[in-house]
Order: C-alpha cells, then sequence, then structure tokens
C-alpha cells in the first residue's frame, strides 16, 4: 500500500497555483536513469582493462574510439563511466548540469595540455620504439604470447605501404589480412605482393615466373540470348554447327588472350553465367596460362593497386598495356590444410601488403587478426601524430594531480567539478592494479605521491606486480589514443547529461 498513498502526494506537488502540470523531478529522474545505465555497461567492461583483464565487450562510444585512434577502446569506456560516477555526485549535492559540463570542457582541454607536455616525440626510423609501442598494444589480447612475432609484422607491413618522410597518415585498406583456416599463429606471415585463397582452376599450371596478369571481368564462355528462349536443333549437322561456333569463338577470345602476352589470369566472378566454361578452361591449360576464377568483386581494386593490372571488361580491350607484371606466381600447399596463391615481385611499386593469418580454428584466428588491426592502428596512430606517452596508467594519475592543481586557480563550483574530473580518472589506474591483484588503493596513493613528487613517469608494473618507471620497462603507447580516449568519454559525457528527458516509443 505505500506506493497508493505516495501517489496522490506527487499529482499535488506536480500541479502550479495556475493547474498546469509541472513535473519538476522528471529531467533529475532522466538524468539519473541514463547515468546509471551507462555506468553499468562502464562497470561490465571495467574487468577487461590492461594485460590481465577478460575479454571486450564493447559500445558505440568504443566504436569512436576504434575508428579514430583504433587502441584504447576499454580505456575510454571505463573513463566515461568513472566521469558519469563523478557527475551523479556532483548532481546530487545540486550543482546544475551546465556548469558541470561546462568545466569538464575545461578540465579536458587542460588535460590534452598535460599530456602533450608529459609525451615525447618518436620518429618513424625508429624501429625499436614502434615495436615496443605495438608489442604494448598485443599485451592485453589472447595472442599476447605471439606478440613477438606479430608486433615485427605490423611494423614492417606499415612501413612498407608509407613513405616515411611524407606520410601524415596510413590508409589500412593497403594492407590486406587473409584469413586461413589451419596450422597455427606461429605460420602467420608477411607477403610483399598478393594472396588469393581462391584456387588455381586448372591442374595444368600452377607456377609461372615473369608472370604478364590479366584481370577480366567478362565471361569466357558462349554468349547468351538477352531474353530466356529455347532453340530447338532438329538434325545433327545443325547441332555440329552450333558446337563448331561455340568452339570457334571461344578459341578466338582465348588467342587474344595469348596474343596480347598473358600467362596469368584472373577472372571475376560473374553472376549471371559461367565465368569460364570447360572448353575455354581446355584451351587456356593448352596454352599455358594459369587460371584463377571466382575473384570477388570487392578484391579488385586492391589487385590492380598491388600488381598494376587494369580490369578488362571486354576481349576487345585485352592489350598488352593492360596486363600486370609480377617475377612469380605459384600455388602454394599450406601443409595439408588447403592452397593459396601467392603472386611476388611485382614491378610496379602499388605499395601494398598482405598478412596472412593462421590458426587452428575460427575464434583463434578472429582473436589474431582483431590484434593485428589494433597493432596496426597503434602504428598508424604514430605516423598521424609522431608522439609517445607512457602507458600503465602513468598519464592518468599526472591528469589527476595536475587537474588538482589547475582546480585550486578556479573559483566557484568550477573548481570543484575540475577537482572532480581529475579523481575520476583514477579509475583507469585503480582498476589496472585490482585486474592485476594488487591492493588499489595502496597502489594509486603511492602512485598519487610519486606523481606529486614530479616523477612524470610511474605507473604500475603489471608484470612485477609493483610500481616502477614505465618507461623503463618499455609500456608505452601513442599520445593520440590517450588524447582521444580522454576527449570521446567527456564529449559523451557532456552529451548524456544534456539529455532531460525520454520520448517513449512504442
Amino acid at each position: 500500500m505505500p506506493e497508493a498513498m505516495a501517489a496522490p502526494k506527487a499529482s499535488n506537488g506536480g500541479k502550479n497555483k495556475g493547474g498546469a502540470y509541472v513535473d519538476r523531478d522528471k529531467p533529475a529522474q532522466i538524468r539519473f536513469s541514463n547515468i546509471s545505465a551507462a555506468k553499468a555497461v562502464a562497470d561490465a567492461i571495467r574487468t577487461s582493462l590492461g594485460p590481465k583483464g577478460m575479454d571486450k565487450m564493447l559500445v558505440e562510444l568504443s566504436k569512436a574510439q576504434d575508428i579514430e585512434a583504433g587502441d584504447g577502446t576499454t580505456s575510454v569506456v571505463v573513463i566515461a563511466g568513472a566521469l558519469l560516477d563523478a557527475c551523479s555526485k556532483l548532481l546530487q549535492k545540486g550543482i546544475h548540469p551546465t556548469i558541470i559540463s561546462e568545466s569538464f570542457q575545461k578540465a579536458v582541454d587542460k588535460g590534452v595540455e598535460v599530456l602533450t607536455s608529459m609525451s615525447r616525440p618518436v620518429q618513424l626510423s625508429d624501429r625499436e620504439t614502434l615495436l615496443n609501442s605495438a608489442t604494448t598494444s598485443l599485451c592485453s589480447k589472447v595472442v599476447s604470447q605471439y606478440s613477438s612475432l606479430l608486433a615485427p609484422m605490423s611494423v614492417d607491413a606499415v612501413m612498407r605501404v608509407i613513405d616515411p618522410a611524407t606520410a601524415t597518415g596510413v590508409d589500412l585498406q593497403d594492407i590486406k589480412i587473409i584469413k586461413k583456416l589451419g596450422g597455427t599463429i606461429d605460420d602467420c606471415e608477411l607477403v610483399d605482393g598478393l594472396v588469393l585463397t581462391q584456387r588455381v582452376a586448372s591442374t595444368g599450371v600452377t607456377r609461372v615466373e615473369k608472370a604478364k596478369i590479366g584481370l577480366i571481368q567478362f565471361c569466357l564462355s558462349p554468349p547468351k540470348t538477352d531474353m530466356d528462349n529455347q532453340i530447338v536443333v532438329s538434325d545433327y549437322a545443325q547441332m555440329d554447327r552450333v558446337l563448331r561456333e561455340e568452339r570457334a569463338y571461344i578459341l578466338n577470345m582465348v588467342k587474344q588472350i595469348k596474343k596480347a602476352g598473358c600467362n596469368m589470369l584472373l577472372i571475376q566472378k560473374s553472376i549471371l553465367r559461367d565465368a569460364l566454361s570447360d572448353l575455354a578452361l581446355h584451351f587456356l591449360n593448352k596454352m599455358k596460362i594459369m587460371v584463377v576464377k571466382d575473384i570477388e568483386r570487392e578484391d579488385i581494386e586492391f589487385i590492380c593497386k598491388t600488381i598494376g593490372t587494369k580490369p578488362i571488361a571486354h576481349i576487345d580491350h585485352f592489350t598488352p598495356e593492360m596486363l600486370g607484371t609480377a617475377e612469380l606466381a605459384e600455388e602454394v600447399n599450406l601443409d595439408g590444410s588447403g592452397k593459396l596463391v601467392k603472386i611476388t615481385g611485382c614491378t610496379s611499386p602499388g605499395k601494398t601488403v598482405s598478412i596472412v593469418v593462421r590458426g587452428s580454428n575460427k575464434l583463434v584466428i578472429e582473436e589474431a587478426e582483431r590484434s593485428i588491426h589494433d597493432a596496426l592502428c597503434v602504428i598508424r596512430c604514430l605516423v598521424k601524430k609522431r608522439a609517445l606517452i607512457a602507458g600503465g596508467g602513468a598519464p592518468e594519475i599526472e591528469l589527476a594531480v595536475r587537474l588538482a592543481e589547475y582546480s585550486r586557480t578556479l573559483g566557484g563550483m568550477e573548481a570543484y567539478c575540475v577537482r572532480a574530473y581529475g579523481d575520476a580518472l583514477e579509475v583507469i589506474p585503480s582498476t589496472l592494479a585490482e585486474n592485476a591483484g594488487l591492493n588499489p588503493i595502496s597502489t594509486v596513493t603511492e602512485l598519487r605521491n610519486r606523481h606529486a613528487q614530479g616523477d612524470k613517469m610511474a605507473g604500475i608494473n603489471v608484470r612485477k606486480g609493483g610500481i616502477s618507471n614505465i618507461l623503463d620497462e618499455l609500456v608505452v603507447q601513442p599520445l593520440l589514443v590517450s588524447i582521444s580516449a580522454l576527449t570521446l568519454a567527456t564529449e559523451t559525457v557532456r552529451s548524456i547529461l544534456k539529455i532531460d528527458d525520454v520520448v517513449n516509443t512504442r
């Protein structure tokens, strides 16, 4: 019965003298319900931060972080959760959401300044530093024990597709990751050239040196009429003639392909009819042309860029200048787990590479692919913004200490909000400590003490279970990852603060 008793009170409290209904509590309720929903997600994700964390569960915010920086997806959600927690306490104290929102913006601007000042520049020619960054990214992944193989592979892949002197970004489309079931992660390799998972169509030719490669988008099979119709053949002479014409038509096409000097043919998948008839395959085989069919449409651009060929839409356009060249094209046997076609030694420098990812089951392959993607993104961040920062919770504690100092220079409510913002950032080091089995309170206190004394690089050493200079341990991350995590988390929290009503849809 208490609900029934309470209901009339609420409805009376909602009316003002003019009889119009004003619900004062609703915006506050909506804010708190949004904050608690977002916090629940952040708490679920907290356990997966750092090398000792459980595996990932991501949300829209981390997608934004993934697109911007490619790493730090867990951190960004945990920071947002801590900031929301701070918001809810500030709101309960009666501070207006707009003041909180503006103070948080001030705090994040100051935070970016602090992060930039504690970063150190990096040269792309410094391979050691790039490797350390990639290894740090791979540490929190399931495939972390293979980081000594995957980190150099990621660094080499990025360095091959860019010009280190002038690059300001990396197009990850130029690095193709090919998943092939079988083998172990140790069998992953970086191929300077093109790798196709399609099988070679004819058994006759499986290796071509000094390959001249044509990529066709038309069909090597008898033409069909535009409309569906049936031809009734009444006698053998007519039947022979139909077969003879078909044979002559296909032979003519194959001769034209051979005449252009082509000795390897890639055929795009066709949905209308067979892209390659048995007869055409027979002729191509006789002319010692290696054939790979069923090339996917989305791969065409990458293939053209890699081997310098142009897609040919009609047999009349099949000329020598449309062909790409490579030193070697061969079908490689993968010890009992299928075959791959490798095209290497491409003469036109297309600035693309392929990474073949192997694994004993689908789960391992997916995980390895995601980990390589993250490592590639870390190096892409360093190309975009050539600065590194310590990892292991050091930047967050430094921010907390510096923002506490900064808040003393401000007045009124702002100082209070900026202070709360700084304290909220301590969630990262405390979570790292917790996931590593350390005492979070004593660890964070010790860290704060070290940073207050000016030891900017003191962070949590998860491997040794204590606090040490994180740069000596080579735990580093790109500056862009930290800045992006901070700004995106703050933007999300500010937008959640602005929501004061919800319209229920059916």
